[in-house]
């Protein structure tokens, strides 16, 4: 890890209807995807963290996303420059202004993520270490899967694959002690058994299967 683990955005997002052209024709699914960062580093504003996640987020899908083990879902900031690049790569315009916070177009929460973190990465967490953060704990419990529904998010139909052969996953956290964050916060991450990483455990998940 190069720097110092911190949070630095804390994001939720409501179900609202998202557009997705998995099957040719366009078709509207509803999705919690979309994800609005609250407060800043300079403005931090405490949110709640309970067993199943975030006051205030939802999720659409509860067989993919959320219940007690992927109540929290973090994500490296250091990944956002990748997805910068490969959007950019297959067409589609840069919206925004560059934020303060990622670096890029792309704004905390694009990928859907909770909690934005600098310092954490893959390789650098293991299934089962915890993460100190404000008053909460929390414990890592695997990494992402990505779902069709990424591929609208991003703009590109390639986008879970882009994700699945990166290994840019980030990963679903459990919560141990409820309580409160804020963006700023620093992280603490304290190791558990540490048999396998979230990036060995990604890599795992997703080996070719043999005939």
């Amino acid at each position: 890890m190069s720097t110092s683990p911190r949070l630095l955005a804390v994001c939720t997002g409501r179900v609202a209807p998202l557009v997705v052209t998995e099957r040719g024709a366009p078709e509207t699914v509803i999705s919690a995807i979309a994800k609005s960062p609250l407060g800043s580093p300079a403005a931090p504003v405490a949110v709640r963290v309970g067993p199943l996640g975030l006051e205030g987020d939802e999720q659409a899908d509860l067989t993919v996303h959320g219940g007690l083990d992927k109540a929290v879902y973090v994500y490296p900031v250091t990944h956002y420059a990748f997805w910068q690049t490969v959007r950019a790569q297959a067409g589609v315009p840069a919206q925004r202004e560059p934020s303060p916070i990622t670096g890029t177009a792309l704004p905390p929460g694009t990928m859907g993520e909770n909690l934005l973190v600098a310092g954490l990465l893959e390789a650098d967490v293991w299934i089962g270490d915890r993460l100190h953060i404000g008053e909460v704990e929390l414990r890592v419990e695997s990494p992402r899967q990505p779902c069709y529904k990424f591929n609208a998010r991003m703009g590109f139909k390639w986008a879970v694959k882009m994700m699945v052969e990166s290994g840019y996953t980030g990963f679903y956290c459990s919560v141990l002690r409820p309580g409160s964050l804020c963006a700023g916060d620093a992280v603490q991450l304290l190791p558990g058994d540490r048999v396998l990483s979230v990036e060995q455990t990604h890599r795992l998940l997703n080996r070719p299967k043999r005939r």
